[in-house]
């Protein structure tokens, strides 16, 4: 899947050195300091959370932090915007179901 490399508001996305990350359990690649939106969306997950009333999937609609549909829960954090959060190696990031993690069964 292609890599987003300019995004609206932070600009050119440097390439940092590779790193491994955790999504929902599954272990991922991305950037170092990319936003962690772009290493999913690059990786082919396009669905970020759930929202709570219909269950209905949410993923990257702003891009620029202003909209909630990309939250999800990092490093046991909810409600974090990953279109503007830069990833770090070994972050932990999973699904959002409403406010809380996804129920995942591996």
């Amino acid at each position: 899947m292609n890599r987003i490399s300019e995004h609206p508001i932070l600009g050119n996305t440097e390439m940092g050195r590779k790193v491994a990350f955790f999504m929902d359990g599954k272990q991922m690649e991305g950037y170092e300091g990319e936003p962690i939106a772009v290493a999913l969306k690059a990786g082919g997950v396009m669905i970020h959370r759930y929202t709570q009333k219909n269950h209905e999937p949410r993923g990257i609609f702003c891009a620029i932090g202003r909209c909630t549909d990309c939250v999800m829960i990092v490093d046991g954090v909810p409600n974090i915007r990953t279109c503007i959060t830069p990833l770090v190696s070994g972050m932990r990031i999973q699904t959002q179901d409403g406010v809380t993690a996804l129920e995942v069964t591996e």
